[in-house]
């Protein structure tokens, strides 16, 4: 048996030896992994220019503002076009070219106009000698270019010149861009309540020229209108998301507290309401599928249906209802049969949340630290998203030659200044030279690519060192804590104050390192995620399958890294050592006691999951009731909606990140005194020389006992 031992504890290192002048988080420590801390400043200087030369070169308005034919922004303050905020398309049929696909750009006359047409019209018929006329050419002109002012010139002179569109048909404004206002009638698609019109030209054409003109014109839109729909959702209740995550502040907030006080009875309540909550779900789904039984179109599959933009169409669907109360009851099932198994091993979890309470209790700044967490996370977001903005559009604005006809210098760049006394416009008689996107050629635009993966790579990079920096902070605090042999007398006056300092004074380059590593595994799932998308059209399977196996082993990876990353952080925070001997030795330390590991600490993990789903749920079911006006008192407090599973979807997603952001302190809390604890029992043994620290009641679950204390 002794050789056994001896072998085992071989591999996994040698246990923690007693030490008589360890008193917790050393103090007297020196720099560590300095050379990550000045490459992380150096980064950091790159990461900075990148963003100077970004907001010098970039335009954000190329993003808000619609571009007509000569480059300019339309609605933009200051210009011309001030009060000219939508795209008019002169020949919106022609959008319907497969130049659209391949440039982007319908090869007609844009211009910015201060309304859309609302009517048919051709300027033949504007033009006409007819006093009457004379009005209707005025309401013309303004969908001409702006400098066509001469109103006697001939009609075919100006239709030739390009001056006017052939044709008006009553349009809409979408995502600023005038589109034809289609509708339907008895299934007949109508245009103006017409389903033929004059081109301008002579002909009639069916209004399904324009229908596929504004199809393919609308490339991009259709999201774009979801996208609209989606922000006036967030706009008329905005106020009421911000209420309901006030709310799962307000719960989670009480709910931490009571965990302070009550934290065994709270761990059981929590686990029957969890229950409780699923079980209604499973009623409330098992109720709608059987209201929706025998009615007209609820029988429809899932797959039949397909995508819908809509998604309240799915909620009109049996299978829909029978899905989610499927997975409501293997997620009921789970978890009734892991606390059957577990019950004993639950029991030693709820005594280190009562510990955690306790700790918590002696540090309660730790419940506020999350917040400076979050703002500084919040920091690296906008920096990161405002630098993708400017490098997005930090190109150039290129024109190509645009022509109806045959032509060999179609889609070639251009210079609209010195078009029209280029040969181009002899050999090519009724071309033009239009903006097509935005683009360049030079080093900078080559490498743009470049600068946006750097962007990402220092936005996961800074983003984990954050994080990094808090758990070090709390692992810190409450290694403090736990290895006081007198709480809270033994502790010291600040103690996340104080861990704060050394993490950021001692620590920088081994935080640096570990969010590197991290960072490295998350870029490389970026990219990954990128060549996915690219294969889906692909037919290769082997390449889609061999995706598929990297995507899934960097994962699991990246978990591991994390999990790896935390608890070093803690032997960081602790002893005050290097990354690497950090995480080798929290690494042996528990696999030294992989089963308490594999068990008690993931029993308490799973414990503090469920009050994160119990806040969430509970949120979540006032949420849905709220915005879909099943609630009498308040129904017509509840504001109309296009979509009311945005600002529900909203409310469960920030709830849970507040509830997230609550129970990470206990988390780390509880993950700090698993180590501690684990360290002491392996560096002491109840003697009067080596007693434990572990608190009485941990003491009592696990049968050990301080001898001083056996003895009085």
């Amino acid at each position: 048996m002794a050789g056994e031992e001896e072998n085992y504890y071989g591999k996994h290192g040698t246990p923690q030896k007693y030490d008589p002048t360890f008193k917790g988080p050393i103090y007297d420590r020196g720099c560590t992994d300095i050379i990550c801390c000045i490459l992380l400043l150096l980064f950091i200087v790159g990461y900075v220019i990148i963003g100077i030369v970004a907001w010098t070169q970039g335009d954000p308005r190329k993003v808000i503002y619609p571009t007509d034919s000569r480059g300019q922004f339309c609605g933009q303050k200051g210009t011309p076009n001030e009060n000219k905020p939508f795209l008019f398309y002169f020949n919106i049929m022609k959008c319907a070219s497969p130049l659209v696909l391949l440039e982007f750009q319908c090869p007609t006359t844009q211009i910015c106009v201060s309304n859309c047409p609302d009517r048919y019209l051709t300027y033949l018929q504007a033009s006409t000698t007819d006093l009457s006329a004379t009005k209707e050419l005025k309401y013309y002109q303004q969908f001409c270019v702006p400098e066509f002012t001469n109103l006697r010139k001939s009609a075919p002179e100006v239709l030739k010149d390009g001056d006017c569109p052939a044709m008006l048909t009553p349009s809409k404004p979408l995502a600023r861009r005038c589109l034809p206002a289609i509708n339907t009638k008895k299934g007949i698609i109508m245009v103006g309540n017409e389903t033929t019109f004059d081109d301008g030209r002579g002909k009639k054409r069916n209004v399904t020229d324009l229908v596929e003109g504004a199809k393919k014109a609308n490339v991009v839109l259709e999201a774009r209108q979801v996208a609209m729909k989606i922000f006036e959702d967030y706009t008329a209740s905005w106020y009421w998301i911000i209420i309901g995550l006030v709310i799962a502040m307000v719960v989670s907030l009480i709910f931490i507290v009571l965990l302070r006080f009550l934290a065994g009875i709270m761990v059981w309540v929590m686990i029957v309401l969890v229950i409780l909550v699923l079980g209604y779900g499973i009623f409330h789904c098992y109720m709608e599928y059987a209201h929706l039984k025998g009615q007209a179109g609820s029988d429809v599959s899932l797959m039949e249906l397909g995508f819908q933009t809509d998604l309240r169409v799915y909620l009109h669907l049996k299978q829909t209802w029978l899905a989610f109360m499927i997975i409501l009851c293997i997620v009921e099932v789970i978890i009734i049969l892991l606390l059957i198994f577990l019950r004993k091993r639950i029991l030693i979890a709820i005594a280190l949340i009562k510990e955690a309470s306790r700790a918590i209790g002696h540090i309660m700044t730790s419940l506020l630290f999350p917040l400076c967490t979050f703002f500084l996370v919040c920091l690296c977001i906008a920096y990161w998203a405002s630098t993708a903005v400017f490098l997005s559009t930090s190109n150039e604005a290129v024109y190509k030659v645009f022509n109806e006809t045959e032509c060999r210098y179609a889609g070639m760049v251009c210079n609209p200044e010195t078009f029209n006394i280029s040969n181009i416009t002899k050999q090519c008689p009724g071309s033009r030279c239009l903006f097509a996107f935005y683009g360049g050629e030079t080093a900078y635009h080559k490498y743009l690519i470049i600068f946006q993966i750097y962007n990402v790579f220092m936005f996961f990079w800074l983003a984990n060192f954050v994080i990094a920096l808090g758990q070090v902070t709390l692992a810190g605090a409450f290694a403090s804590y736990y290895w006081a042999f007198k709480k809270p007398d033994d502790m010291p006056a600040f103690p996340l104050f104080s861990s704060f300092g050394r993490a950021l004074r001692y620590h920088t380059g081994s935080l640096a390192f570990g969010s590197l590593i991290l960072a490295i595994v998350q870029i490389i799932r970026v990219i990954l995620e990128y060549l996915d998308h690219r294969l889906k059209a692909a037919e290769n399977k082997f390449a889609k399958f061999l995706l598929t196996c990297l995507k899934c082993c960097f994962w699991c990876l990246e978990k591991f890294i994390k999990f790896l990353n935390r608890n070093a952080y803690i032997m960081i925070a602790i002893y005050g050592t290097n990354f690497c001997t950090s995480a080798r030795n929290a690494f042996f330390l528990l696999m030294r006691n992989i089963v308490r590991v594999a068990v008690l600490d993931k029993v308490t993990d799973f414990l503090l999951f469920l009050g994160k789903l119990l806040i969430v749920g509970s949120v979540g079911i006032l949420a849905f009731f709220f915005f879909t006006q099943r609630i009498k008192l308040i129904q017509d407090t509840a504001p109309p909606l296009n979509y009311y599973w945005v600002p529900i979807l909203t409310v469960i997603v920030g709830s849970y990140l507040i509830a997230h952001g609550f129970f990470s302190v206990y988390a780390m809390c509880v993950d700090t005194l698993f180590l501690c604890f684990l360290e002491d029992l392996e560096r002491n043994d109840g003697s009067t020389e080596k007693p434990y620290f572990m608190s009485s009641n941990l003491r009592k679950l696990l049968k050990k006992t301080n001898k001083q204390q056996t003895d009085a």
